[in-house]
C-alpha cells in the first residue's frame, strides 16, 4: 500500500489522539531536527538510500527508486513528514529455523548463531520518554546484547535497524552506538554516497516494506543471509558479524541480536 504511513493497533488506542504513529514520529522529527540543526533535505536521504538499496530486494514492496525532489515534493503528511518519509505497511511473512547447536548441523554447514541478545521496556508511554531525539530502550537493549557476545559496535560489519520513518534511521544508528550523537545523518549521507550497504542492505522498512509482525523475523533472515554470503547483489563484503535493531511502541521497547557465522 502506498496511501499509508502507518497502522494503528489495539494497543496504540490507550494514546488517545496520539495513537497513529504518525504523530511520534513527527514529534521525533521535529525534535532530532531542531535539536541538532537537521534539515528536511538530510532526512530525505534516508528513504532515497533506502529505496536505492531496496532496488537489489527481490523480496521488497515495490522496484520503485526515489530522488531527494521526489521525496520532498511527495504528499505532505505534517509539518515535518511526507509520505516517503513513511515506511508503507503491507502483508507478508517470514520464518527462521531455530535449533540448538547439536541439531543445526543435521540441517546446515553454515549455521548462523545468535551470539547476544538485549530486549528493553522503557515505559508505557512515549509521553515519558527522557527524549523525542534518541532511543533510551535502544541503547540499554543494545548494551545488554553486546555484553551477552563480548562484542562491541565497531564489531558488526552489517545490520539492520528499524527505519519506520526516515527519522528513526539515524536515532538507531546514534543510540546503537554507530556514531555520535546528532552525526546519524552524516554517517548515512557517507553510506550513501560511497554505495556502501553496511546499515539495511535489503532496503529497510522504508524500502523493503513493513509487515509489522513479520518484520524483526525478516531483518534477521536478511543478516543470516549476510552472514552466510548469500545476499547476491546486496552482499555486504567480508560479513562475519551482523546486528537486528527492532523497535516498537514509538520506541519505548527495542530488541538487538548480534549474530555471527
Amino acid at each position: 500500500r502506498y496511501d499509508s504511513p502507518g497502522q494503528i493497533l489495539e494497543w496504540d488506542n490507550s494514546r488517545g489522539e496520539f495513537k497513529h504513529p504518525i504523530f511520534w514520529a513527527s514529534i521525533f522529527t521535529k525534535s532530532y531536527k531542531r535539536e541538532f540543526s537537521v534539515t528536511d533535505e538530510e532526512l530525505a536521504i534516508v528513504p532515497v538510500k533506502n529505496h536505492k538499496q531496496s532496488h537489489n530486494n527481490p523480496n521488497a514492496l515495490s522496484e520503485k527508486t526515489y530522488s531527494l525532489d521526489d521525496v520532498i515534493n511527495s504528499k505532505k503528511l505534517t509539518d515535518d513528514l511526507r509520505l516517503h518519509d513513511c515506511s508503507r505497511p503491507c502483508t507478508g511473512g517470514a520464518s527462521i529455523l531455530l535449533a540448538s547447536e547439536n541439531t543445526c548441523k543435521k540441517f546446515t554447514d553454515t549455521p548462523i548463531w545468535i551470539t547476544g541478545i538485549g530486549q528493553k521496556t522503557t515505559s508505557a508511554g512515549f509521553t515519558k520518554n527522557i527524549t523525542f531525539s534518541s532511543m533510551e530502550s535502544t541503547q540499554i537493549a543494545a548494551t545488554s546484547a553486546f555484553q551477552m557476545s563480548k562484542r562491541n559496535i565497531t564489531d558488526v560489519d552489517v545490520a539492520e535497524v528499524h527505519d519506520a520513518f526516515s527519522v528513526c534511521e539515524p536515532m538507531a544508528l546514534e543510540s546503537l552506538g554507530f556514531t555520535d550523537k546528532g552525526k546519524g545523518i552524516d554517517m548515512i549521507k557517507e553510506l550513501h554516497t560511497t554505495n556502501n550497504f553496511k546499515i539495511n542492505p535489503r532496503g529497510g522498512l522504508i524500502g523493503a516494506g513493513h509487515p509489522l509482525g513479520a518484520t524483526g523475523i525478516a531483518q534477521t533472515i536478511e543478516i543470516t543471509q549476510q552472514l552466510q554470503s548469500s545476499a547476491n547483489k546486496r552482499q555486504v563484503k567480508n560479513a562475519k558479524i551482523g546486528l537486528v535493531h527492532n523497535m516498537s511502541a514509538a520506541a519505548t521497547s527495542s530488541t538487538v541480536l548480534v549474530l555471527e557465522r
